[in-house]
């Protein structure tokens, strides 16, 4: 229990230093009337990054991957999600309903006459980007990172606990130390206890159905959100792949950047 408390509060912690931001982009008005901030960087084939809970679009910059990306002649896209960073935070919970996150990126995509494109998510972020590939026929390539076949389970524990304990349960002692954190610095907790409330689950049957490239990529020390075996068993044209670090270090390796862009390019 003390191991788990320990992981959830290190990631929390360097999600948020790594999220830390500076507005220098734009706001794209979605379907309910939500102001998203996004930010788009170079001008070649587009790949937009989604982070994960609590996160914005801003760490993904302190990642090998986005630099690697603009090296390489990407256009990059950030997106903070609605109820995070420079986005607009509704308290109104049914704004989080109904794929609204996904449904943002869909209607971003669109304002920016995009076409096709890849999409790469972390933790969370491969969550949504999981309806996006059951919801939106432009995304050609897909990337998983930081998730295993959990978030297929629409009970999931971790999910229901995050979202009671942010309302004010305090029975729920294996999400003690993600609570404590987002009380300490200060979060729209409300916001973030809808994000959890209404997280979307992809069914084994939608996945099943998925034709879209997908590379799933797992640290070697990564025991969060279930099996990526499990996952990658889900969705017929998925592979599977490996690189150094646990859930809160992975992301930010040359080799997580190295697999990303080898897919991708191929």
């Amino acid at each position: 229990m003390k191991k788990s408390l320990t992981v959830i509060g290190i990631l929390l912690m360097i999600t948020t230093h790594l999220f830390a931001q500076k507005a220098e982009g734009n706001y794209f008005t979605s379907f309910d009337s939500t102001k998203i901030y996004y930010e788009v960087k170079g001008d070649g084939y587009p790949v937009i990054l989604i982070h994960g809970f609590s996160g914005t679009g801003q760490g993904w910059k302190s990642c090998a991957v986005y630099g690697d990306l603009l090296k390489a002649g990407y256009k990059v896209i950030l997106i903070d999600q609605r109820g995070n960073g420079n986005s607009d935070k509704p308290h109104n919970e049914l704004a989080y309903a109904n794929d609204a996150e996904a449904k943002d990126i869909m209607g971003l995509m669109s304002s920016l006459n995009i076409k096709h494109y890849d999409a790469l998510g972390y933790s969370r972020g491969s969550i949504i980007l999981s309806r996006l590939l059951v919801l939106d026929k432009r995304i050609h390539k897909a990337i998983m990172g930081g998730m295993g076949d959990a978030y297929t389970n629409p009970d999931w524990p971790r999910r229901v606990h995050a979202y009671k304990a942010l309302m004010g349960d305090t029975t729920l002692h294996d999400v003690d130390g993600m609570v404590k954190y987002i009380h300490s610095q200060h979060f729209d907790e409300l916001s973030l206890a809808y994000q959890q409330k209404y997280q979307p689950s992809t069914s084994i049957k939608e996945l099943a159905a998925v034709k879209k490239p997908v590379l799933i990529i797992r640290g070697t020390e990564d025991k969060e959100n279930g099996s990526e075996i499990g996952l990658n068993k889900l969705i017929l044209h998925s592979e599977l792949t490996y690189v150094p670090g646990n859930h809160n270090t992975a992301i930010r390796t040359s080799e997580f950047s190295a697999a990303v862009l080898k897919f991708i390019g191929d």
